[in-house]
């Protein structure tokens, strides 16, 4: 098992720095473009909704850690801020079914990686909002 940690101010600015983290952590595993995309996709969505709201109007940190398990292969990321409680999760799905022009603003950045991870969890502990994203890793081909 292999396991990175970076501690950032929760600021939008320092979404650059955590790519450079993640495409450095994701190099500790086999993983596919398109494991790797979504998983851009999942830490990007998160970590702006935290710089965003989490602390507003101040800044507070948020510490990503990630996990790269064997058995079964997959990556973990946990994100820890000490914001506002809120659970992303308990909010309803946002309705597909509906026209465009007549959905509802907010709620799709969550819904899109709660469908692109395999799982993702929400717990508030210790004054912490603790996020936790899974991605099972298919099978790389020799």
């Amino acid at each position: 098992m292999k396991q990175e940690e970076i501690v950032l101010d929760a600021d939008i600015q320092n979404l650059a720095r955590l790519n450079d983290w993640l495409d450095a952590f994701m190099a500790l595993a086999a993983i596919s473009s398109r494991e790797r995309s979504q998983l851009e996709v999942a830490v990007e969505e998160i970590f702006v909704n935290i710089a965003s709201y989490a602390y507003a109007p101040q800044t507070g940190q948020v510490v990503v850690a990630g996990k790269v398990t064997e058995d079964p292969a997959a990556i973990e990321l946990i994100f820890m801020d000490a914001g506002r409680p809120f659970d992303p999760l308990a909010r309803d799905d946002p309705a597909t079914d509906v026209d465009l022009k007549d959905r509802e603003i907010g709620g799709w950045g969550i819904f899109l990686v709660k469908k692109i991870m395999d799982e993702v969890s929400y717990r508030r502990e210790d004054g912490k909002n603790i996020l936790a994203l899974r991605k099972t890793l298919l099978p790389q081909e020799s």
